[in-house]
């Protein structure tokens, strides 16, 4: 059924993979299993080739060499309005590439800096104290052993945690229930984020419409003005809105609701596989909480959910173990397409003279999926490894392919100018689950299924597990 449209392609252009179906090209066969489609035409067409997929031609470049010189060309090769063309439909607020909103985007794209540096250690500060409150808040009583879904667990913890550090407290009695209710509208509304980012009308989605609306009105100003303690990196965001009169009251809270989504949509199911895997495997276990043992001892701080734990940036950073352990788990269920999308007809100019001949419009994306899963630069990769990241007791970041050290070997985050601003925030947050989670609880699973990534989301960030597990814990004696 393969179609190789040699005829229409000009000197320079990749061969062409069609498909036998008009406009839908390889789509459902990509969306079945993108990475072993993609191996498969690697094998038969070398690391260049052009896939025609839902009206889109996409020009994969599959050789992680050559990865440097589509990072580079940011100039013919554009991000931004994609993705913001992708937010706007997903997320209900007007495209910000349009005339009426003259420099919002850098404006907001700005913003991000208090999410670096000295900013980024004040709300990864109140991050820990959120996570800590949050746990103390649903586990303390755990004296005995108490059960619960592993999946369920992460999401619950994570999202209040990340809401009130970001947003603020609800200081109705019953917060705790007012962002659970915001909880359960934010996981049906992703359940249909993989349809949505496939560009399916909101209207086939069943109640996706209704939930998006209902969860954005939370987000109006007479609702978040009255959530106390909200985080320096909102209330920018805020302030920059009200400066725009054509934004609607409802633009802003979709905005405001996109950055909710952007903040959580993928650190939960990072959190829970590097929860799964480090329960799996019992050494990895060990040596992680050992690491976390040494550090509390070493700093005088004691364990226990009625204790505050203060961390450093830099202790986080010296967690070698931890850190390898979460860079594994990453490795393994990431799966980000990186696209950029040629704003010209050019020539993109590759390593060992190839050259690649783009037509404007058209997409190049880059899969590092394959990256994280070649054998050649991480021996038997479907294995996890949890020190796979260190290398005589420090960070490992020298990587091989065909005996040459590679630029980039693990890209959970995405790459360039596409590369996602809350990476070092998400990375903490994380750390700090995990760190609290080991230092106050012993914890193990129960059930000994095995969790599989579910690839309904395969191209779009974190791979779902497709079941979830229970798990049991109680406070550490």
């Amino acid at each position: 059924f393969f179609f190789f449209s040699v005829f229409n392609r000009k000197t320079g252009e990749p061969p062409l993979i069609n498909g036998w179906i008009p406009y839908l090209g390889k789509a459902l066969i990509f969306r079945k299993d993108a990475f072993k489609f993609l191996l498969d035409q690697q094998k038969k067409l070398g690391d260049i080739f052009t896939v025609h997929i839902a009206g889109r031609y996409i020009t994969f470049i599959m050789d992680p060499f050559q990865y440097v010189y589509v990072i580079r060309n940011s100039k013919q090769l554009e991000f931004h309005e994609f993705a913001d063309k992708m937010a706007s439909k997903t997320f209900d607020y007007p495209a910000l590439s349009k005339g009426k909103f003259p420099d919002l985007k850098e404006n907001l794209h700005r913003i991000y800096q208090y999410l670096q540096g000295k900013p980024l250690d004040i709300i990864s500060d109140h991050m820990m104290k959120n996570l800590q409150d949050v746990f103390e808040w649903k586990c303390s009583q755990a004296t005995d052993w108490e059960t619960e879904k592993m999946y369920k667990f992460c999401c619950s913890v994570m999202f209040e945690a990340s809401f009130v550090t970001l947003y603020g407290r609800v200081p109705a009695a019953d917060g705790h229930k007012v962002i659970s209710e915001i909880r359960d509208k934010f996981i049906k509304f992703d359940a249909s984020f993989p349809y949505l980012a496939a560009n399916i009308p909101i209207e086939l989605l069943g109640a996706t419409k209704k939930v998006r609306k209902e969860l954005i009105h939370h987000f109006l100003l007479q609702n978040m003005t009255k959530w106390l303690g909200g985080s320096k990196v909102v209330q920018a965001r805020q302030d920059i809105f009200e400066k725009y009169e054509l934004l609607g009251d409802y633009d802003k809270a979709a905005h405001h609701f996109a950055f909710l989504w952007a903040s959580v949509g993928n650190t939960i199911p990072a959190t829970f596989w590097a929860m799964y895997y480090l329960l799996r495997h019992p050494e990895a276990l060990a040596a992680v909480r050992d690491e976390i043992d040494h550090l509390l001892q070493s700093t005088g701080q004691k364990r226990g959910p009625t204790y505050n734990i203060h961390l450093t940036r830099e202790q986080l950073d010296n967690l070698v173990y931890l850190e390898s352990a979460l860079n594994e788990s990453l490795r393994m269920c990431s799966s980000s397409m990186n696209i950029r999308i040629s704003q010209e007809d050019f020539v993109l100019k590759l390593e060992g003279n190839q050259e690649v001949g783009l037509r404007k419009g058209d997409w190049i994306a880059l899969y590092p999926q394959i990256l994280h899963m070649d054998p050649e630069v991480y021996e038997d990769p479907k294995e996890y490894k949890f020190d796979r990241y260190i290398e005589n007791g420090k960070k490992k970041t020298t990587f091989y392919k065909a005996g040459r050290k590679l630029k980039y070997f693990l890209m959970p985050f995405g790459s360039g100018i596409s590369m996602c601003p809350g990476r070092f925030l998400a990375m903490n947050e994380m750390k700090m689950f995990l760190f609290i989670l080991l230092a106050h609880f012993d914890v193990e699973l129960v059930e000994n299924k095995a969790v599989r990534l579910d690839n309904s989301r395969m191209g779009l960030g974190i791979l779902l597990p497709d079941v979830d597990v229970a798990f049991r814990y109680k406070l550490r004696s």
